[in-house]
């Protein structure tokens, strides 16, 4: 598989469509940044590398920009953030720009793009966060036509990658080693959230396999460049190598650049039968509707009535976390350690 939905093989050149923007999106780990930064290799799109966290921190953060309140407060914030800093914009421009047209969270984004692409003379822009894949339906709301690109990963790398960074444990009752169930269920999660959201816009969501990004990127890029309606040139991509491509953030980095070592698969020489089961036992299913093939089926038929056990308890867990982020003041307690906000002396 390397685009499941949204293949559009018919599809012939749409002048509209080559100028929307994109959103890559996606579990952590599963090969965003690498995508973003294939695309802005490909030319035609400005060039940003800073965060726009606009759903996810700033507006549980500072309130609804509608309120001209909240939406200066908002301003303030991003204008002493590195993200800031990294547009190269005018502060004072932007500041008009954002305090007379901005409304909602799609509008801010917008407008720092479109400005960012204008002074770089760039025909469209995108844009990329992992866990846009929780706010596509305002997204798509606030942004009409927008496109979204959802890369998946094998959970079972996903949850390689992020013990050797230390492990993960987004629950806070978490005890297992390592926390690989709870990221298998949390990549689940993820993956079902993007998948469910991009079945409501299916003209404006495709989804690209990591695993065939690597290992056929000729024939994947053909096909995304077909969905985005932009020239994915894989020769041209290769000589200009932004970023990533370059310089891998692989947590594997000892082994060499993303292309030249073998980022697939590394799960079944670094993770023990135990874990591979446990793993399978959570999220066989959703591995399985993915395309990939089980490694340990009798082990994954003793063990997954059990753990599977604890599925609704997580789901129910993260689906109520992200709603009282977004919907109570509890979002005023928003992390912005990650925008880098320099202090106001």
């Amino acid at each position: 598989m390397s685009l499941a939905k949204g293949e559009h093989l018919g599809m012939g050149v749409n002048p509209e469509r080559s100028r929307r923007p994109v959103f890559v999106m996606g579990c952590h780990r599963s090969g965003t940044n690498l995508l973003y930064d294939t695309l802005l290799s490909a030319g035609g799109f400005a060039i940003y590398r800073g965060y726009l966290p606009i759903h996810k921190m700033l507006i549980p953060k500072c309130g609804d920009p509608a309120n001209q309140q909240n939406r200066q407060k908002l301003l303030s914030l991003w204008l002493r953030s590195s993200a800031f800093r990294k547009s190269g914009l005018d502060a004072q421009d932007l500041s008009e720009k954002i305090m007379g047209q901005c409304r909602t969270g799609g509008d801010f984004i917008s407008i720092v793009m479109n400005e960012i692409a204008r002074r770089q003379g760039a025909a469209r822009w995108a844009v990329y966060d992992a866990d846009n894949v929780l706010y596509m339906p305002r997204i798509a709301a606030e942004i009409p036509g927008a496109l979204f690109v959802h890369i998946v990963r094998d959970g079972r790398d996903i949850a390689l990658s992020l013990k050797k960074m230390g492990g993960f444990r987004p629950f806070p009752w978490s005890h297992s080693i390592r926390g690989l169930n709870e990221t298998a269920l949390y990549w689940e999660w993820m993956v079902e959230k993007g998948r469910y959201h991009g079945r409501q816009f299916p003209n404006q969501y495709t989804e690209v396999q990591y695993e065939a990004l690597i290992q056929e990127p000729r024939r994947t890029l053909e096909q995304l460049g077909r969905f985005l309606q932009h020239d994915l040139d894989y020769n041209k991509i290769k000589r200009s190598a932004q970023g990533t491509l370059s310089d891998s953030n692989s947590s594997f980095r000892e082994e060499g650049l993303i292309g030249t070592a073998a980022p697939v698969q590394r799960w079944k020489q670094r993770l023990s039968a135990e874990e591979v089961a446990a793993i399978e036992g959570l999220v066989g299913d959703c591995l399985q509707s993915l395309g990939y093939t089980l490694d340990s089926e009798t082990e994954r038929r003793t063990r997954g009535a059990r753990m599977k056990l604890l599925k609704p308890l997580y789901r129910g867990f993260l689906n109520t976390k992200v709603w009282l982020k977004v919907n109570t003041p509890l979002g005023r307690f928003a992390n912005l350690d990650p925008l880098q906000i320099q202090s106001d002396s």
